[in-house]
């Protein structure tokens, strides 16, 4: 009830806030039996971390995580994994002159009338920094469907602020720090250095897809895998649209178009984003989300205190000037934890089912 546990079968509950002691997550019905050590979930966190350029917060955490349960010998024991990160970098003094006044854009306002209380410190519970956990837990999903599927992963930025950014090809993300896929981010750099001068910040639209799915997952009406993404991804910080396959650009495609045509070599296209009535195609899962501009941001802004009182706030601190240079290890986690839960759910109700004739080849 109290919205800190994403998943039921793969049940991930997240804890800490972002200048507490340390911050981490509980894992519950991760299969017995995988080998899992910290190394591979380390890989996914050093991705995600603070600090790894000029253009992000320079907040210097480690994100060394620690497993404190459920796995013995190198081995999941099917009982709940507990993972620990500690904070070992906070500052909470930036914070100090902002405890009685809320930030426009920031969730100060709507925690302190939900609770009647609130973690000013870097904030809290809102904290971007609560994402680390998420990726630590989408770690162990994708190990597994990896191995049980073939599954992989994958994100990249596909705008930033006012600049697309055209798909060159994969290779290119993972040696950027703005996981773009093409090779020359030099605008990318300019862009932000201007930005960060000028004391603003912007958003960015991340694209994220998992390939290797198998037919068959997700549940019809209010258990639809598209609708468990949409969900998972509005958990994220910051996310303030998803899109699945083709998304608002359906509005103006026709019928004949949008259609995924199939074929005995496979579908045509993939419109659908790999989800038909809400359940698998067995084409890659594609998925595209918003993220707003940074709220923490030194340009001074028109606000009001706890009293009611009209005031002005500058936020000071160690922060992203975007948010989205940062969230694609998080979303690619995100994608994972809901399929991880959807295969599980797959396997508990229809492990038996056996077909006649085997599914049509995925790819387009």
């Amino acid at each position: 009830m109290s919205g800190n546990t994403l998943g039921t079968l793969f049940a991930v509950t997240n804890f800490g806030e972002s200048h507490g002691p340390a911050i981490g997550c509980v894992i519950d019905g991760c299969p017995p039996g995988m080998e899992l050590a910290e190394a591979d979930i380390q890989a996914e966190l050093d991705r995600r971390r603070p600090g790894t350029s000029r253009h992000v917060t320079q907040r210097n955490e480690p994100d060394a995580v620690e497993i404190l349960s459920g796995v013995y010998e190198g081995k999941t024991t099917g009982t709940p994994i507990c993972l620990l990160i500690r904070n070992t970098d906070q500052r909470s003094k930036d914070y100090s002159a902002i405890a009685q006044t809320f930030r426009p854009g920031h969730a100060d306002y709507t925690y302190f009338h939900k609770y009647g209380i609130r973690d000013p410190r870097g904030g809290g519970r809102s904290s971007a920094r609560l994402t680390a956990p998420t990726v630590a837990a989408g770690a162990v999903a994708r190990k597994w469907l990896a191995q049980q599927y073939g599954m992989q992963f994958r994100g990249c930025m596909a705008q930033i602020g006012e600049i697309e950014i055209p798909f060159e090809s994969w290779e290119h993300v993972p040696h950027n720090p703005f996981f773009a896929p093409v090779a020359d981010v030099s605008a990318l750099e300019d862009y932000m250095d201007a930005l960060r001068k000028a004391g603003d910040s912007c958003g960015a639209k991340i694209r994220v897809t998992a390939s290797g799915m198998p037919v068959g997952l997700g549940e019809p009406l209010y258990d639809r895998l598209d609708a468990d993404i949409a969900k998972a991804m509005m958990g994220l910080n910051a996310v303030k649209a998803v899109e699945i396959g083709a998304g608002f650009a359906s509005v103006t495609q026709r019928g004949t178009t949008h259609g995924d045509s199939l074929s005995p070599e496979g579908f045509r296209s993939n419109n659908a984003g790999g989800v038909l009535g809400g359940i698998s195609t067995g084409q890659d899962l594609e998925v595209t989300i918003a993220i707003k501009p940074t709220s923490s941001i030194i340009s001074p802004r028109e606000t009001i205190d706890i009293e009611g009182r009209s005031t002005e706030v500058i936020t000071k601190g160690r922060h992203d000037p975007c948010v989205g240079i940062r969230a694609t290890p998080i979303a690619e986690a995100l994608l994972a934890l809901v399929v991880m839960e959807h295969a599980l759910r797959q396997r508990a109700q229809c492990g038996d089912v056996r077909l006649p004739v085997a599914p049509i080849k995925a790819s387009a």
